[in-house]
């Protein structure tokens, strides 16, 4: 399918048995939006149904089903556990309001006991896979992920999940929440998996609005972490946002660097400088849906009139199941 032309879209949810990852009972949905995050426990859907048993906790997964000139396509949005805190009744006709929790919501309400730590020289994503064991979605890792350089203590109130992020940031790895529920641990991506211009994709609708958020990026950076600091600089005059070019000084410090496999204080104090002066211009748009571009991953823009052209990374999308299932994106430069 072109998913840059329009196409005629319907929306339904299936049941899903945790102890198989099958589905089951059919849900019929009559609307609702779905959110995505790069942080925490990434998605949620609110949704409408008909004939939801009211009080049950359960597993959905949510699916559009597209046409378009003959061809058709079978996507699965969502996967989560599912409540219905409220129904509505006009006359004969009641729908209920179901509430979707991410997958990863079972791992986020378990506490980890006192002292866990992970120790250094474990498989980073081997330790986030065994930490998410509670979860009955497949976890999948992509790869070989690199091995812990220090331990990992848990904190108070530290949870499974909070704990796995804490690993997953330690390796520079990502977490991908498929629409059917599959986790994924996967390095972070280097190569756009969509392309959106003018001319061959045109995706975006007219109104977008770009932030230039450049006012308060530092040109000097303070990293500590235990008995250690260090200080990087941006003095190059070919820099917009330097020393030179602005003038002044601009101070920030992180008290809670996580540094990569066999990267000094300095190291990290310089290459997280850098991640602070990208993240100047974002941007937020609605635009057609398309199956392959999640949360975390990279698009390239070509719309040089709106200055947005180059490398982006989505940082939040919104999916409203309605017609032609219109995306709120949000983007961030890389």
């Amino acid at each position: 399918m072109k998913w840059s032309s329009g196409f005629s879209a319907r929306y339904y949810a299936y049941v899903v048995d945790p102890a198989s990852w099958r589905e089951t009972d059919r849900l019929d949905i009559t609307g609702g939006n779905i959110s995505r995050s790069d942080e925490g426990l990434r998605d949620s859907a609110d949704i409408e149904c008909k004939a939801y048993a009211q009080g049950t906790e359960r597993y959905i997964r949510i699916y559009l089903d597209a046409e378009q000139n003959g061809a058709s396509s079978h996507v699965p949005l969502f996967t989560g556990l599912a409540t219905s805190p409220s129904r509505d009744i006009d006359g004969y006709y009641e729908t209920n309001n179901v509430e979707c929790y991410s997958v990863l919501k079972v791992a986020d309400d378990v506490l980890l006991e006192r002292g866990y730590y992970v120790p250094a020289g474990a498989s980073g994503a081997a330790v986030i896979k065994e930490l998410l064991s509670c979860v009955p979605a497949p976890v999948m890792i992509s790869g070989i992920a690199p091995a812990l350089q220090t331990s990992i203590i848990a904190g108070d109130g530290e949870t499974r999940l909070s704990m796995a992020d804490k690993v997953l940031t330690a390796i520079a790895w990502r977490m991908r929440i498929g629409g059917d529920g599959t986790i994924e641990l996967c390095p972070k991506p280097k190569e756009e998996v969509a392309q959106f211009d003018p001319i061959s994709q045109d995706v975006l609708e007219p109104t977008i609005t770009v932030d230039y958020d450049w006012y308060n990026c530092p040109n000097v950076l303070r990293a500590v972490k235990d008995d250690l600091s260090a200080v990087a600089r941006d003095d190059s005059p070919d820099s917009p946002l330097s020393t030179v070019s602005r003038g002044r000084e601009v101070w920030a410090e992180d008290t809670s660097c996580e540094l990569n496999t066999g990267e000094s204080i300095s190291e990290y104090a310089a290459r997280h400088l850098k991640e602070l002066q990208r993240v100047q211009l974002s941007a937020e748009y609605d635009r057609r849906f398309h199956p392959d571009v999640m949360v975390g991953d990279l698009v390239r823009l070509h719309y040089p009139a709106q200055g947005l052209e180059g490398l982006f990374r989505v940082k939040s999308q919104k999916i409203e199941l309605g017609y032609g299932a219109k995306t709120s994106e949000e983007i961030e430069a890389v």
